[in-house]
């Protein structure tokens, strides 16, 4: 097991509240950019130019579902990238979880593209992808199951830092972070499994709806963001009042 800490306080105080721990690129990382990227290729509206008007009008459609794909990849990519800044991990087992979680992010990219694609043609009247009454459950199925899939993978992660927490000498407010990002990992897992479960309980005509679910994740953010935010304030006052009385 490799656990990259102990370096200086001043050089790992680059994000508030938190140490970061891995301050320098791994090939890990490397790598899990380039696939990053190269999903992102694949959400592309068109891989070329547009041979006439319609065709550019039928891109210009199709670039508020790639605007709703390129943002959720990027959260995604934000939270891997602040999962190896702040712990520094090159466990075998960080390692095998971060390569699985690339592997569902280039299978996801099919599902959400194709959601999208289908969501926003019908909204702004461009081309839809061929899909049937009959098939709409198992699209919506499908992309919850990817959904949650790609989170269960993060709340592996961040899991998996917490049972180190000794070894990577988090303080009293970094592992309750830890905690809190792990809770919310879990439930967007249950967003996507319920969501899923909605779509297989409904008929074809109304598994559409199972995607409204999603809708709740943001106030699920700003009650969660909203109690464990203030618990998260307090504790960093306290450390504060330790960290400045110890100095005296």
């Amino acid at each position: 097991m490799n656990v990259r800490h102990g370096l200086s306080l001043s050089n790992r105080m680059v994000e508030k509240d938190f140490r970061w721990r891995g301050t320098e690129m791994t090939r890990a990382e490397a790598f899990s950019d380039a696939v990053f990227a190269f999903a992102v290729t694949l959400l592309v509206v068109a891989l070329e130019v547009p041979h006439s008007f319609s065709d550019l009008m039928n891109a210009v459609r199709g670039f508020g579902g790639f605007a709703v794909c390129f943002s959720l990849l990027v959260i995604v990519w934000n939270e891997h990238t602040d999962y190896f800044r702040r712990y520094g991990l090159q466990t075998s087992w960080s390692i095998t979880l971060n390569c699985t979680l690339l592997f569902l992010v280039l299978f996801y990219v099919y599902p959400l593209k194709f959601l999208f694609g289908l969501l926003f043609g019908l909204l702004l009247h461009g081309p839809v992808p061929q899909i049937t009454q009959d098939q709409v459950p198992a699209l919506m199925i499908l992309y919850g199951l990817g959904f949650a899939a790609m989170f269960i993978v993060l709340a592996l992660m961040y899991l998996h830092a917490y049972r180190l927490r000794n070894e990577l000498e988090l303080n009293e407010v970094e592992v309750f972070i830890t905690r809190r990002v792990l809770i919310n990992h879990v439930a967007m897992v249950c967003f996507g499994l319920t969501s899923a479960a909605v779509a297989a309980l409904l008929t074809p005509q109304k598994s559409g709806l199972a995607g409204w679910l999603y809708a709740f994740i943001g106030i699920y953010h700003w009650i969660a963001g909203t109690f464990l935010g203030k618990k998260q304030r307090l504790l960093t006052e306290k450390l504060d009042r330790e960290s400045a009385a110890a100095s005296v």
